[in-house]
């Protein structure tokens, strides 16, 4: 599903990834783990396209099927949206709409009709236990409620590969545990593959694998 080879990433004299090596398979939970600064999100940005790895003739990053270091920033921006979902430390839902509109959006995005769209983000907000939740917007909701809509969101384009940069981190324990087991619920129920950046080590355990990362380099599988 997903196979990078030496990738590299500087900022100015700044080193942050330094020849990183990495492959995961379809519906793979895969945890990255180790200190702040060791180069764990920048590395999942670029795996997930959001930021470009330095230009080297030998590195390549191959998601679902296709080298995204060959794509044009259009042709790039098309395959993000199709094939990557993103979860974040904070939700970043827009405070102006509903759960519902918030999950929609990637599928508007993608051209997909609204009817279509809406029908497919009630059956993921269904799924989530949030679906007489629909209509409220982000601040009627919990923080857990919240990052659940940002889950929604994620899925709904029926993503190969999910990223999840702390996903946990801003919750308290009671909803992180609860988010934990839906990674894999939702990894047993839709297949997808997880790659996954925390400091919680309970999570980080969870995992099929567990990757630490240290000084840019990945140092145990």
């Amino acid at each position: 599903m997903i196979k990078a080879k030496n990738i590299f990433k500087h900022y100015k004299d700044l080193r942050v990834l330094n020849g990183v090596n990495i492959d995961v398979k379809k519906s793979e939970v895969i945890s990255i783990v180790g200190a702040s600064g060791a180069g764990k999100t920048t590395l999942l940005q670029i795996l997930g396209s959001l930021e470009k790895a330095d230009q080297k003739d030998e590195t390549s990053i191959i998601v679902n099927g296709t080298d995204l270091t060959q794509l044009k920033e259009k042709k790039l921006a098309k395959f993000r949206n199709e094939n990557i979902g993103f979860i974040f430390q904070f939700h970043q839902l827009l405070p102006e709409f509903s759960a519902l509109e918030n999950v929609c959006i990637p599928a508007f995005i993608k051209k997909t009709p609204t009817a279509k769209a809406e029908k497919r983000a009630l059956e993921l907000l269904k799924f989530l236990g949030l679906e007489d939740r629909a209509q409220h917007k982000p601040n009627e909701l919990s923080g857990g409620e919240q990052q659940r809509v940002a889950v929604a969101r994620a899925l709904i384009n029926e993503p190969a590969v999910i990223f999840a940069d702390e996903p946990s981190g801003n919750l308290d324990s009671k909803s992180a545990e609860n988010l934990h087991q839906l990674f894999f619920d939702l990894r047993d129920q839709f297949g997808q593959t997880f790659v996954i950046v925390t400091h919680n080590e309970e999570l980080a355990d969870l995992a099929d694998r567990k990757l630490t990362m240290q000084d840019g380099q990945i140092v145990e599988d």
